[in-house]
């Protein structure tokens, strides 16, 4: 009986290992880690504020009539929110509170940034991956501003609360309450549990700036041109910082026309060679 029952496992196990064989059964694969996020591209240049703008303030027509712009500008009022010791910003964070005059919506921003070295985009996309930022995230939208010396890859979460239209800002504990309230998770838990809600709980507001976007075209882009008044750095008076810029999801389209912008605003005087620094004045200065 013995021998009998010894012989029925044994052609048991026979018979598993030739359906393994015949099935190619290899038990569980690890899991595919995501694939990195594909990023748009957006080009920002620096414009000579003395060679592009009238002793208003408003644009020269010269500049107006080169990039196609017709209508007035539109009026935002953007403000930022950091801890004394900029603690978000110093980890790559930024939080912004913005609103357009013709929206009824206030826009809330977090945002993620990396630096790009070299120009390997693809190192900076594949350090944000293991930081939980990739293609399988579909609440950020990955960028990469690129400037007249440096890239920067960011990812950005971009709420919307109620207003009304016009310009007006929420006192800056309100406007701190609602970004506390849409707070994404990946911000909340940066460093570790709640490191980030304690950051923005702790901070305080950088600015409002209240900025002018005109809109216009470059080699059949979308165009915007920009001009931000922001506090000089003693404090007296004000430093006028001019960003033109245009969007694309392509690599080529966007270094090929930066190429060409960089080369007309070379030849009408108008390009100032260094890279904006605008959020981080505002950080600074307010």
């Amino acid at each position: 009986m013995k021998t009998g029952l010894r012989i029925t496992k044994a052609l048991s196990v026979l018979t598993l290992s030739a359906v393994l064989l015949v099935t190619g059964w290899k038990g569980a694969e690890p899991a595919q880690a995501a694939a990195n996020a594909t990023p748009s591209y957006e080009v920002k240049l620096l414009l000579d504020t003395a060679q592009v703008l009238n002793a208003d303030g408003s644009l020269k027509s010269s500049v107006a009539n080169e990039f196609q712009i017709s209508e007035d500008a539109q009026r935002l009022s953007i403000e930022y929110f950091d801890t004394d010791q900029l603690q978000l910003n110093n980890e790559g964070w930024n939080v912004r509170f913005r609103k357009k005059e013709d929206k009824k919506n206030y826009e809330l921003t977090y945002k993620k940034r990396y630096t790009v070295t070299n120009g390997d985009i693809n190192a900076a996309l594949n350090q944000a991956n293991k930081e939980g930022f990739s293609a399988s995230d579909d609440n950020y939208d990955a960028e990469v501003d690129w400037g007249y010396s440096k890239q920067t890859l960011s990812f950005s979460n971009d709420k919307k609360t109620n207003a009304s239209k016009g310009l007006t800002l929420p006192s800056p504990d309100q406007a701190l309450k609602q970004l506390l309230d849409n707070l994404p998770g990946k911000l909340q838990n940066w460093k570790t549990s709640n490191w980030g809600k304690q950051a923005l709980a702790d901070s305080r507001v950088r600015g409002p700036v209240q900025v002018s976007k005109y809109g216009g075209s470059f080699q059949g882009l979308d165009t915007d041109v920009e001009v931000w008044p922001i506090r000089s750095a003693n404090g007296s008076g004000t430093d006028t910082i001019i960003e033109i810029s245009f969007k694309t999801s392509d690599y080529s389209v966007a270094s090929s026309n930066r190429t060409k912008l960089i080369n007309l605003l070379q030849s009408k005087g108008w390009l100032v060679p260094a890279d904006s620094l605008k959020t981080n004045l505002v950080l600074e200065r307010y």
